[in-house]
């Protein structure tokens, strides 16, 4: 089952419920995720779909901290959204898991010390291992530590 079905059988679900706050969340979820797939005019995969759940966490995620602390309603609405929408996410890596997939990139491109040059080249081979498992600020900062 998709992801789309799967926001739209929950989205019914909310429906049916009286639940309107949950289906509108749904309802723009379901939005996004139809559009990209519109946009590349085939069925999305798996970690495409991941995508574009990760992209409106992330918005709403912006808009709360965009908003200012007086407008409850926006945070509250929006601290929402991020609740229903990581429902649907994977489960991201831990700092732990993504320190062990950086042991074994090192280790596969022999580096034993890390040098800020080879930043650009553990990147390179890290990204791949880890894109849209683990949040792009953890990756950065173990890969930061890692050079230390």
């Amino acid at each position: 089952m998709t992801k789309i079905d799967l926001v739209r059988k929950e989205m019914m679900g909310a429906l049916k419920a009286g639940n309107t706050q949950r289906k509108e969340a749904l309802t723009l979820l379901l939005s996004a995720l139809k559009s990209k797939q519109i946009d590349k005019r085939a069925d999305l995969s798996e970690d495409e779909e991941n995508a574009v759940v990760f992209k409106e966490i992330k918005s709403a995620q912006e808009a709360i901290d965009t908003a200012p602390a007086s407008r409850t309603d926006i945070i509250e609405d929006n601290q929402f959204k991020i609740d229903v929408y990581t429902e649907f996410a994977p489960k991201l890596m831990s700092a732990d898991e993504v320190e062990d997939v950086v042991k074994g990139v090192l280790k596969q491109l022999g580096i034993e010390k890390p040098t800020p040059q080879d930043k650009g080249k553990i990147m390179k081979t890290l990204m791949p291992l880890v894109k849209g498992k683990a949040d792009g600020k953890l990756i950065n900062t173990v890969v930061e530590e890692a050079m230390k």
